[in-house]
C-alpha cells in the first residue's frame, strides 16, 4: 500500500485528473501550490494509477506503440510519449518525447534510451501508433 502525504482529497483528486488526462490535458504541470512542493503526493498518484519508475530503454515497446509517460524534476510534471521513432526504413530510435513542441514542431523535451534519466511510464496503458506520423499523437 502507498503511503499518502497528508494532502487533501481535492487536490490529490486535482493531480489524479491531470495523470488521467481525462478532465485536465496532460502538458506541462506546475506541482508547486501554496508555496508547497507537491510532487511526492504527484508520484504516488502516478504509482495508484499504475504509473512506474523506469527509463526510457527499460520500457517494453515495439515500433509501432508508444506507451504514456511522465518526466517529473523540479517540481514540473512533463507528460509525453515512450515511442520509436523512425527516421528511414532501417534507421530507428526509442525515445520519450514530451507532447509540448518547439518552435520546429519537434517534441521539446527528448530522451533517448541510452539515458538513465528515470520517468514513469504506464506499459498496461500502451497503444499503437503510425510510426511514420509520430508527431500527430
Amino acid at each position: 500500500m502507498i503511503a499518502k502525504s497528508p494532502v487533501e482529497k481535492p487536490l490529490r483528486e486535482a493531480l489524479g485528473a491531470i495523470v488521467e488526462g481525462r478532465i485536465v490535458k496532460r502538458v506541462k504541470h506546475e506541482l508547486i501550490h501554496g508555496g508547497k512542493d507537491l510532487t511526492e503526493v504527484f508520484v504516488e498518484e502516478l504509482a495508484r494509477r499504475g504509473y512506474r519508475p523506469t527509463t526510457v530503454g527499460e520500457v517494453n515497446v515495439e515500433p509501432g506503440e508508444r506507451v504514456p509517460a511522465f518526466l517529473v524534476e523540479s517540481g514540473v510534471a512533463y507528460f509525453g510519449w515512450v515511442f520509436w521513432e523512425q527516421f528511414t526504413s532501417w534507421k530507428i530510435r526509442k525515445l520519450w518525447g514530451s507532447v509540448i513542441k518547439n518552435s520546429r514542431g519537434d517534441w521539446e523535451i527528448q530522451i533517448p534510451a541510452t539515458r538513465k534519466t528515470t520517468i514513469y511510464a504506464n506499459e498496461s496503458q500502451k497503444i499503437e501508433m503510425d510510426i511514420d506520423h509520430p508527431p500527430e499523437f
